[in-house]
């Protein structure tokens, strides 16, 4: 089934349960309604798929769907097609809509005001559009540079050929901050370690990420690295070479957990929560959030099946203390 034929049938499905159930106000019939938004599938082991675990996670917590209504729309890369998503979960009385991409950041400015007793949501951004007076918009961030920077002291210290391969999708946003901390990791770590970036132009071409890592292992990575939801071409590249792998935003061990050393996990209950909070005490939006590794909402998932040696864990472990405890700054900006 399309993406778009699923996004009609869910539509109708929601339309269907609304009507059964008396409208979408929140706290009405004890149910919950979110809807999410997503430039690419829900299980990309990427970005997506870090939102949509964490809205499982919720729902489980409040008492699964029938607490918590969950409905999406995948594959969202055409932003049009995106609004038109978001316009339609408002009308049908969504409680919260999140639009799971700074690239639908217009599209909420558009439709928002149009909704004011429905709470939006977008990622990865700080703007709520507050200044606009708008106010039914919640924002949400990752201090990605955070886990970026423990995976590249890990790297540091775990290549043998002092050259480490980094597929980046495009040079904005989380994407960036990780990347960036990631080569600080590395750089403060062992200066002799060479790291070669290379931005794709992309988020979801994994044939281009796939070339990339090729091109990273011609010049004599034995570590790579990447994110967005097209590196799954990246660490199929890695696997058939074996070459070490680290991740982010979700986790990506079950891909090729004979090469993932760990990989940064995104979880979004942090901001979630409380958005939800929020909004069932009368607030629609107006807030910023950002995951932390103090925070908890960065999360470093080791690879329980590889074999990763005792001082390097080590220095994971302390590198994660001392960016919780100030005494360790990644040095990249926001």
């Amino acid at each position: 089934m399309s993406h778009k034929i699923k996004f009609v049938a869910l539509l109708v499905l929601a339309a269907v349960l609304l009507a059964a159930c008396g409208g979408g106000e929140t706290g009405g019939d004890g149910v919950f309604r979110v809807a999410v938004i997503m430039p690419s599938n829900i299980n990309d082991l990427a970005f997506s798929q870090s939102m949509y675990d964490a809205l499982l996670k919720i729902q489980e917590d409040m008492g699964g769907p029938e607490k918590m209504e969950l409905v999406y729309s995948e594959s969202m890369f055409v932003v049009d097609d995106a609004a038109a998503a978001i316009r339609d979960y408002a009308s049908l009385g969504y409680d919260l809509i999140i639009a799971h991409g700074s690239q639908y950041g217009s599209s909420l400015r558009e439709i928002a005001p149009d909704f004011p007793e429905t709470a939006f949501a977008h990622g990865t951004t700080v703007d709520t559009f507050v200044d606009e007076g708008i106010n039914n918009v919640f924002a949400y961030e990752a201090a990605a540079d955070e886990g970026g920077y423990v995976n590249g002291v890990m790297a540091a210290m775990l290549t043998e050929s002092k050259v480490i391969g980094i597929v980046g999708p495009i040079e904005t946003g989380d994407a960036k901050l990780y990347i960036d901390g990631f080569v600080a990791g590395v750089a403060v770590t062992d200066p002799s370690v060479k790291v070669n970036v290379n931005y794709i132009g992309s988020f979801s071409d994994v044939a281009l990420a796939s070339e990339a890592a090729n091109t990273h292992i011609k010049a004599g990575a034995d570590i790579l690295a990447g994110t967005a939801q097209m590196v799954v071409g990246a660490i199929g590249v890695a696997k058939d070479n074996d070459v070490l792998w680290f991740g982010t935003q979700s986790s990506q061990t079950s891909l090729a957990p004979e090469i993932v050393v760990a990989n940064q996990v995104y979880e979004w209950t942090v901001v979630l929560n409380d958005i939800i909070d929020l909004i069932n005490k009368g607030t629609y939006g107006g807030k910023a959030y950002e995951i932390t590794l103090a925070n908890k909402g960065l999360v470093i998932d080791y690879n329980d099946a590889f074999d990763l040696p005792a001082d390097v864990k080590d220095a994971a472990g302390a590198t994660v203390q001392g960016i919780v405890d100030g005494s360790i700054t990644t040095g990249v900006g926001n």
